[in-house]
């Protein structure tokens, strides 16, 4: 039996985002514990409608502890896998050691297995918290190499402000019937997450690529290195397509999903980063290539 959480002075409450009260609770939860922003989400076509959050609330509103839980299909190896993750995990300091995120994780779990959900992942900083619960940790792997002769372009591609109005509806209608960017490992729906991530970091760019149909999520550093982090469109456009479109002639470029849609070959490396990909079911499967999701999919 399930050892019981220490909740005296909190009330349990799942399915809450409808509820503004319920989602400024989290706003501010994932505010004061990881110092991230996730209210513009709001004006970014609100969270994702598939999502069930479960958490501790106190006497007054606020959120003592929550996670959430959401459909996020994926392909793994070119089969679609019928996948959940898990995300915005947190507890405040003052409700630790109660049993309460644990209490939470049970609860989530068991919704994904009533929902017949054959996979959950997550991203975390402390991968041993879920072992106990069946989950395992997914090698991920960027691509690198020396970038390709940009094609030629019809015309220079738009930038996109997904807090102005129309290119947020581009984004959403292009969202909506994305294709993988990978057949190794890549989601297919991500839309509210893609969108957060967009405010999240000042440094990503997003660029409408009219020809192709195509909005890259792209970086460069400060010696002009290109960093491809995903691509929303039907049809993958090429690595020299996406160079060309963005006029952008670096040297060498890392590509942060298995390129194998892009017409380009890169050397995988590690991906050093203080988060780790896990995978709770489908026994042992891994991708048979190195490759990682979008860090648009990070959540």
């Amino acid at each position: 039996m399930t050892k019981r959480p220490d909740s005296a002075g909190l009330f349990f409450r799942q399915d809450y985002f409808g509820d503004p009260a319920g989602w400024t609770a989290l706003v501010r939860l994932l505010q004061d514990i990881f110092g991230i922003d996730i209210g513009p989400l709001q004006q970014l076509g609100g969270p994702d409608p598939t999502s069930m959050p479960f958490g501790w609330f106190d006497a007054e509103g606020g959120l003592a502890a929550n996670i959430s839980a959401f459909a996020l299909p994926f392909v793994l190896n070119g089969r679609l896998v019928h996948a959940a993750g898990l995300q915005s995990g947190a507890v405040r300091p003052a409700w630790r050691g109660r049993g309460l995120y644990r209490d939470l994780t049970v609860k989530a779990l068991d919704w994904c297995e009533r929902q017949g959900f054959e996979a959950i992942i997550l991203y975390t900083d402390k991968p041993s918290l879920y072992e106990a619960y069946g989950f395992r940790a997914i090698a991920q792997h960027r691509y690198e190499g020396a970038a390709p002769a940009p094609s030629p372009f019809a015309g220079p591609a738009r930038l996109l402000a997904p807090t102005d109005a129309d290119d947020l509806s581009l984004l959403q209608s292009l969202l909506e019937r994305r294709s993988p960017v990978s057949t190794s490992l890549a989601v297919t729906a991500n839309a509210a997450m893609f969108l957060i991530n967009t405010q999240l970091d000042p440094d990503v760019r997003v660029s409408f690529l009219e020809d192709q149909a195509a909005a890259i999520a792209w970086k460069t550093d400060a010696a002009g290195r290109f960093s491809l982090l995903d691509i929303v469109a039907a049809e993958m456009p090429t690595l020299a397509e996406i160079l060309g479109g963005l006029d952008i002639a670096s040297a060498a470029v890392d590509v942060f999903f298995r390129p194998d849609k892009l017409d380009w070959t890169g050397a995988a490396q590690p991906l050093e980063s203080g988060t780790v990909l896990m995978l709770r079911g489908l026994g042992d499967d891994v991708p048979h290539f190195p490759a990682m999701l979008s860090p648009m999919a990070d959540f």
